[in-house]
């Protein structure tokens, strides 16, 4: 893969993560009243969230490895329908609140949290990969790398988020520049759906994925699209 591309734009968002808004995620994602756009945006990410778990609908016992866990709150629904998680972010900081966050009412051992990179040789092989508003961080190219790269580790399926290139994302992501740089993402990469399609029909032609459902999820300033790449 573009592993000099990816390393750097991973410490990037390591950066900005662990140190710029952790203040700002922690508040985005618990339920303390927040202004008009970030509620947008909980609203999307809680249907985005929604989404993820019905499409991947783990059974006890199923391993789910979360690619940027953030503060933990898919971690945990998938942890309810009953899968063993292994939650990682590259932000120490939110892996620690995640940790702190873990409802105590969840069996000891379902949820295992661990700062660092999702491609770490060492975390495994797992059912399902989720990647929730992770890869969009990423040029495409190297988001599609990141996949080829941890496809083999995952047994049955991938689902993972992507920004859909439109008028009214590149508009919405000019408007964000206007606020406090702790109060908006880092820079997102939108990517059309059709090269992406295209892209990753080329790369797992010759293997035994296929491309599954997909779905996009607007709420005011929140657009993602959610794609399922399945093993035949």
């Amino acid at each position: 893969m573009r592993e000099t591309a990816y390393l750097a734009r991973r410490g990037e968002i390591e950066e900005y993560f662990d140190r710029t808004a952790a203040d700002a995620w922690a508040r985005l994602t618990s339920d303390v009243p927040v202004s008009g756009i970030r509620k947008t945006v909980r609203e999307g990410r809680d249907t985005m969230r929604a989404l993820i778990g019905s499409w991947v609908a783990p059974q006890k016992g199923v391993t789910v490895l979360d690619a940027g866990c953030g503060t933990g709150l898919l971690a945990t629904d998938l942890a309810r329908a009953g899968a063993i998680v292994t939650a990682v972010d590259l932000s120490p900081t939110l892996v620690e609140l995640a940790r702190q966050r873990m409802p105590a009412d969840l069996p000891a051992g379902c949820i295992t949290y661990h700062a660092g990179d999702m491609l770490e040789q060492g975390l495994g092989e797992f059912d399902h990969l989720v990647a929730m508003d992770s890869l969009i961080h990423y040029g495409p190219h190297e988001a599609v790398s990141a996949l080829e790269a941890i496809a083999p580790r995952v047994r049955r399926s991938m689902v993972v988020t992507f920004a859909p290139s439109n008028p009214l994302l590149m508009l919405m992501m000019w408007a964000g520049r206007l606020f406090p740089r702790g109060d908006r993402s880092p820079s997102i990469v939108p990517v059309r759906a059709s090269w992406l399609m295209e892209r990753l029909g080329d790369s797992i032609a010759s293997t035994d994925w296929r491309i599954g459902r997909t779905q996009r999820v607007s709420r005011g300033f929140y657009t993602s699209q959610a794609l399922e790449l399945v093993r035949r």
